[in-house]
């Protein structure tokens, strides 16, 4: 079982930056893209975005893009999130997603979740 391992959450005042990163205990070759969704209280899982392991293409939400941008290294499965001018909208807790997809946009392509991850923003 691969187990991913996130950090950089926290409290940050509105127009701030934090920078979520998440990995995976082993090095594992069914993984092809990782992903990060949120959830807020209340509302659904949804996706926030995604790096293929396919040429490093992105995939962001369209209330993220622009603001939020995600890299990795498909060497180590590692995955960040480096997110700017943060909202209070954006407050939820985080999760890191790894698997074998052909939908990287989607929830249920995912085998692997992190813990999550709780990001504050304040007014």
């Amino acid at each position: 079982q691969v187990q991913l391992v996130e950090s950089g959450g926290g409290l940050v005042q509105a127009g701030g930056s934090l920078r979520l990163s998440c990995a995976t205990s082993r090095r594992t070759f069914s993984i092809n893209a990782m992903g990060w969704f949120r959830q807020a209280p209340g509302k659904e899982r949804e996706f926030v975005g995604a790096i293929s392991w396919r040429g490093g293409t992105t995939y962001y939400a369209d209330s993220v893009r622009g603001r939020f941008a995600i890299s990795g290294d498909s060497a180590k499965n590692t995955v960040y999130l480096q997110m700017d001018s943060l909202k209070p909208e954006d407050t939820a807790v985080y999760y890191c997603a790894a698997g074998l997809t052909n939908n990287p946009l989607k929830s249920y392509e995912y085998a692997h979740w992190g813990q999550g991850t709780q990001v504050t923003v304040s007014s």
